[in-house]
């Protein structure tokens, strides 16, 4: 992977689609966590947020266990429903992507990103995008203290390569482990770390 020095992006970050993945049954939280709510609010919500407010346009968000959370976001968000959810991350990365390309070639790269990261904030995407480019060649990753980490950068050119590659619960893994990655330190803006147990984090009333 390809370290790069993460104050030194252009004046102007180029613009991504978001991903948001938000499929599964949450089995350690005791719920799906597209339904998770904290004192701040629907982390379903709050992802969508930090994608678009990191600048990116569109946002796709892939449900499965919790179909019914799509009642928790505006007209302006894509919503997908991953068939297969339950075979793993590989299967919502897999119907989220697809669902991106059905958009037409005016999308050239992709920010993928996880609802389960509650302390993500918009910065860590703008920072990634605008580090690394939304080129339809590029692929880039955030790191947290030098581990990489969410969200992902998936240039267009790269899409057919992640699905073919991303079965279970892999997702993009093994196709990134292949391949030469630009990694943007994020570790003073989020901790990067997910979030499996349910906590203080409770059911959207």
């Amino acid at each position: 992977m390809t370290p790069v020095d993460p104050t030194a992006g252009p004046g102007r970050a180029p613009t991504s689609a978001g991903l948001l993945l938000a499929a599964g049954a949450g089995s350690r939280m005791g719920m799906p966590k597209a339904l998770v709510h904290d004192e701040r609010g629907s982390w379903l919500q709050r992802g969508v947020e930090v994608l678009r407010q990191g600048g990116c346009d569109p946002v796709v968000v892939v449900l499965g266990a919790a179909p019914e959370a799509a009642d928790l976001l505006d007209d302006s968000v894509t919503v997908v429903v991953a068939a297969g959810w339950a075979d793993g991350m590989g299967a919502s990365l897999r119907a989220g992507l697809a669902a991106l390309a059905g958009l037409g070639p005016d999308v050239p790269s992709v920010v993928v990103s996880l609802v389960d990261l509650p302390d993500l904030v918009p910065e860590v995407v703008s920072r990634v995008v605008g580090a690394a480019g939304a080129a339809a060649g590029t692929l880039a990753r955030a790191a947290y203290d030098g581990v990489p980490g969410h969200p992902v950068l998936l240039g267009r050119d790269h899409w057919a390569g992640v699905a073919a590659a991303a079965t279970g619960d892999r997702g993009a893994r093994d196709y990134l482990a292949t391949a030469d990655v630009v990694l943007v330190e994020c570790g003073d803006l989020a901790s990067g770390r997910d979030v499996d147990s349910r906590g203080r984090a409770h059911p959207e009333k």
